[in-house]
């Protein structure tokens, strides 16, 4: 008999049950980052809890800054303070910072290359709470703005090697946050966060995973997965999305494997079309396909639900490879 998913799985977290997390490692990794350097600040638009940051501001209720419903006067408020010589984390949803306060994070941070730390929940599908709360195009937004990271963590230990180099880099940067209970997988692959490098977490002979974000985990599951069919996968973690490891991606490009993109974001935009124009630019033959969300506003409903439907579950990632080979 199939379970039916209550209410509360449209805001579950992605994890597989069983699988080992690490709770809130933004909050926790940014707090002992402030432990070391007293010009950290935190912000957040009315989601604290939401967002991880009440780890910070429980521990440094002096260095927090409660902004309220006001996503642009955030932004512009983390820029004055970065002009003064602080290093803020302002803390919202990725839609509300993206869809609501682009000007602002344009304008008031990029354009001068501030050192100010745009942190943006609830990315992609991470929540079935609908599109008003699903940023499926957040990165297809924010590569179009000049002198802006982005980086799309995979999971826990991305995000507490991360916190500290978006803090040492001197220009504006968007993280996109994995928040509450995150899943700890790369500790098993000897892997070292490294702003603007991917990392080949294993080797194979046939496919080639090219994933960020959540849908690296989901690679090395369907990698592992696909062995059973004599099936020998590669997988290649882009972590840092812009500026784009281009030298990495094309050495890997350059073989007679099938390619698959994966990313927990809008087909328009993200990392497929980024990879899909390096290698057209680098003038290589890869047959390049797309695990990625339709360009279509997404249904609500229970995450998992969510997942399998749109394809970023592992059972569909391993059925599309298995289809196009």
């Amino acid at each position: 008999m199939t379970t039916r998913l209550k209410t509360s799985a449209m805001i579950a977290s992605f994890a597989d049950p069983g699988q080992r997390t690490t709770p809130a490692p933004f909050g926790h990794a940014l707090n002992r980052l402030a432990g070391e350097r007293p010009e950290i600040v935190g912000l957040s638009a009315d989601l604290a809890k939401y967002t991880d940051m009440h780890v910070f501001r429980d521990a440094h209720p002096g260095r927090f800054f409660q902004m309220g419903m006001a996503e642009q006067a955030m932004l512009g408020a983390a820029a004055g303070m970065a002009e003064a010589g602080l290093v803020p984390f302002a803390s919202t949803y990725s839609v509300f910072a993206t869809r609501r306060a682009y000007d602002f994070l344009c304008l008031d941070i990029a354009e001068p290359g501030l050192n100010v730390n745009v942190v943006g929940a609830l990315p992609g599908l991470t929540t079935g709470y609908g599109p008003s709360h699903q940023a499926t195009e957040d990165l297809a937004i924010l590569r179009a703005c000049p002198g802006l990271t982005i980086v799309d963590p995979c999971d826990s230990v991305d995000i507490e090697q991360a916190v500290p180099a978006l803090a040492a880099h001197p220009g504006p940067t968007y993280l996109r946050l994995l928040r509450g209970k995150v899943p700890t997988v790369l500790d098993e692959y000897g892997y070292r966060f490294e702003l603007g490098k991917a990392a080949e977490l294993r080797g194979g002979r046939d496919v080639l995973f090219v994933s960020t974000g959540l849908m690296t985990m989901r690679a090395l599951q369907a990698a592992a997965r696909l062995e059973a069919d004599h099936v020998d996968a590669a997988v290649l973690h882009v972590p840092t999305v812009k500026p784009l490891d281009t030298t990495t991606i094309l050495a890997q490009l350059r073989t007679d494997r099938l390619v698959v993109t994966c990313e927990n974001h809008t087909v328009i935009g993200g990392l497929s079309e980024a990879v899909a124009a390096t290698a057209a630019y680098g003038r290589t033959g890869s047959r390049i396909i797309a695990a990625a969300l339709p360009d279509e506003f997404l249904a609500a409903g229970a995450l998992p639900t969510l997942h399998d439907r749109y394809g970023l579950s592992t059972d569909a990632l391993c059925a599309r490879v298995k289809a196009e080979l």
